[in-house]
């Protein structure tokens, strides 16, 4: 049994005390704790691209790379996303985080799945998505369920054939989230229905970024989103993607709804210069990535970040704590971790009064 003494951050109060736990969390004692120090649930990251010049698309050896990278920022639980490239290697992909998952990640975080974005998206709306969008015909969506490793499906809702994909992912349990789509607030709700229709879960992939804004007369997906209890949503919260008030925004309006994610590219943690995003060239100036037309690509956001980011904005670090942990984790149906309860998984990330990190632990051993 190992003990954790600290700030810990609860679902609802931060509290002196300390953790006993082993490979789960066996008791938690409000008392003591260690001054500056704070304890926070494992981070879940529900899309994730790359890190440390290693990419999701690149293979086994790779996704082990950047999963530790994200590891070392927080992140407990880690979902590797492809890209939208041709189907053969969007397949090898897929086979490869099946491989990782299969043998674990030494001295890494767990990988819960993938997140296929791509290459179910709109043509129209690829964003810095490579252009091999295709349409989820039922051979595809076959495809990719038989290797038994995909968690989310980013979908957009217009594309001939989506009604039947939709079914089929949410029958099997993929969370089918709307995303890079021309889609209107009337297809979007629809959407949103069907998903709900077929007993699954529907989210949306990086809110406000390839699908448009709200106008009055166009509410488009984003404002069908906040009108649906049921959906949740990824945002981007480097500041660059989405403005600290549209954050603010979605947060009132989803509530625990609303999760973190970091889009990271293999760029992430290499600072500014030239790299590549799906066999793109990006270049990376001032912490923000863009294609050479100016469209930003994906970003070098860790969950660390994005956590400070919030509580810049005035989140409370207690909500701060979910939209990077919790939140995410109830989305995926993860329940047995992303909060600090006896019973759930030790995962935890001990972070200094400035909340940058200082230890990671995974299932009860430490990584960092």
């Amino acid at each position: 049994m190992t003990d954790l003494q600290g700030r810990l951050v609860l679902s609802d109060r931060v509290v002196d005390g300390t953790l006993s736990f082993d490979g789960v969390i066996r008791s938690i004692d409000e008392r003591g704790g260690a001054e500056g120090r704070y304890i926070l649930p494992g981070f879940v990251d529900a899309h994730v691209h790359g890190g440390d010049g290693a990419d999701t698309m690149d293979g086994a050896a790779a996704i082990r790379r950047l999963s530790r990278f994200h590891m070392a920022h927080g992140t407990t639980t880690i979902l590797p996303t492809t890209i939208t490239r041709p189907w053969p290697d969007v397949m090898d992909a897929l086979r490869a985080v099946a491989e990782v998952r299969c043998d674990g990640v030494a001295d890494g975080p767990a990988i819960h799945g993938a997140h296929l974005e791509g290459p179910f998206v709109s043509p129209h709306r690829l964003g810095a998505q490579p252009p091999f969008a295709i349409a989820p015909d039922p051979a595809h969506v076959r495809a990719a369920l038989e290797v038994g490793i995909v968690r989310v499906v980013t979908l957009a809702p217009e594309l001939d054939h989506a009604d039947t994909a939709i079914a089929a992912f949410a029958a099997a349990g993929v969370r089918v989230s709307i995303g890079h789509t021309t889609a209107s607030f009337e297809q979007t709700e629809q959407a949103i229905c069907r998903v709900c229709a077929a007993g699954g879960t529907v989210g949306a992939t990086h809110l406000f970024n390839a699908m448009g804004g709200i106008e009055g007369r166009r509410p488009g997906p984003a404002a069908a989103l906040f009108c649906s209890d049921a959906s949740f949503a990824e945002l981007i919260f480097d500041t660059h993607h989405v403005h600290p008030g549209s954050f603010r925004l979605a947060h009132r309006v989803m509530g625990d709804r609303l999760l973190f994610v970091t889009d990271a590219m293999r760029a992430t943690g290499l600072g500014d210069g030239p790299s590549q995003l799906g066999g793109q060239d990006v270049m990376i100036r001032d912490g923000i990535a863009r294609l050479p037309d100016g469209v930003l690509a994906g970003s070098v956001l860790t969950l660390d970040v994005a956590l400070r980011n919030a509580v810049r904005a005035g989140t409370t670090i207690t909500d701060a704590a979910a939209l990077v942990s919790g939140n995410a984790a109830r989305y995926l149906g993860l329940d047995d971790r992303g909060a600090l309860r006896p019973g759930l998984r030790a995962d935890f990330v001990v972070m200094n009064d400035a909340f940058e990190v200082e230890e990671v632990w995974v299932e009860g051993v430490r990584r960092r």
